[in-house]
């Protein structure tokens, strides 16, 4: 079996107060720690510029990084619509930083997310920093958050292959 070209893989998990992101390598079967961490928004500001903050942390991150690739939590649905607003907003952040760098975005819901690093879509934080523990036992994270961005990165590289077998599919067949 041919191995794939190491790709190096951030992954975000967005949120107006704190948004974790994590970046792994990953050559198709194996996988490795790279670095993670928070950015954070100061409370007491504006949206705007909490917004800001975001989206300037996650440039300085995204270049840091060096990252090939991204993924992004989809947005769940609070009962608070306001609450739901505001992390679509910063969410919006979370997907315009690498776009803006170039890198191909993915998007995932919260229980592939869960599904595919810990086998159960419904799975706690606990088990969820557990089994990214697990998979990369180098990994030294301090937050759900940085752990949930981790699980990110790792639901991306178990999915990448079939999302771009479907994207050549799709080409193929817009071409006639």
């Amino acid at each position: 079996m041919q191995k794939d070209r190491l790709v190096r893989i951030i992954g975000i998990d967005p949120g107006l107060r704190r948004t974790g992101w994590g970046v792994i390598e990953s050559d198709g079967v194996r996988l490795s720690y790279v670095s993670s961490g928070l950015i954070t928004s100061t409370s007491d500001e504006e949206l705007s510029y909490r917004l800001r903050e975001l989206f300037e942390g996650l440039l300085g991150v995204l270049s840091s990084s060096k990252a090939d690739e991204a993924a992004v939590e989809e947005t769940f649905v609070n009962e608070n619509p306001r609450s739901t607003l505001k992390l679509g907003q910063a969410r919006g952040m979370a997907l315009l930083a690498p776009a803006m760098r170039g890198l191909r975005v993915a998007e995932y819901p919260p229980n592939l997310i869960k599904k595919a690093v810990v086998g159960s879509g419904h799975a706690d934080k606990r088990q969820i920093q557990a089994m990214v523990g697990f998979l990369l036992p180098k990994a030294k994270f301090e937050s759900a958050d940085e752990a949930d961005a981790l699980a990110i990165a790792i639901c991306h590289a178990n999915h990448r292959g079939a999302a771009a077998l479907a994207r050549r599919v799709l080409k193929e067949e817009m071409r006639g």
